[in-house]
């Protein structure tokens, strides 16, 4: 028997990740589960092309965007959807597959449903997708949505 107490969305407000939603929230639905939903804010340090480059991010537009995200976050899932349902939201600060795994670890998910971007080529090589590494790395199930392709579960909206 499939027992689901916690599925978390990661999202970083995309297009994409907003197409994966419906299929968190059919889980959800479907066995009366807590959904939390996770922003990953990249660490902009991590980013950076070598030590001592000068580039460096004010820490009040850091707190700016991290306020924004949080706004953001208030509106996934569609409030129609979310209206007396258990949702708990987060934001994180790092490398976002990291954060994402071990959000998963400390809160006890037991499935994580996430979109992947279709990056291929170079763009794949270089960047990676943080699905793939999710996938290798999380302690629970992944599942991963190509938005756009074969679709099975109907609107939350």
């Amino acid at each position: 028997m499939i027992r689901l107490k916690k599925i978390l969305l990661p999202t970083d407000f995309s297009q994409n990740a907003r197409s994966v939603q419906d299929y968190a929230c059919a889980f959800a639905d479907q066995f009366d589960a807590e959904l939390h939903v996770l922003y990953v804010l990249q660490d902009l340090t991590l980013v950076m092309p070598e030590p001592g480059a000068m580039f460096a991010i004010p820490a009040l537009n850091v707190a700016e965007i991290e306020q924004s995200a949080q706004r953001m976050l208030l509106t996934v899932p569609d409030e129609s959807w979310a209206k007396g349902k258990k949702i708990i939201r987060a934001t994180r600060t790092g490398s976002p597959y990291v954060e994402i795994v071990r959000y998963a670890a400390d809160a006890g998910i037991d499935l994580i449903v996430m979109s992947t971007h279709g990056r291929t080529g170079l763009p794949h090589v270089l960047l990676g997708s943080v699905a793939e590494k999710v996938v290798r790395k999380a302690g629970c199930p992944v599942l991963t949505v190509r938005p756009g392709e074969h679709q099975f579960v109907t609107s939350a909206k």
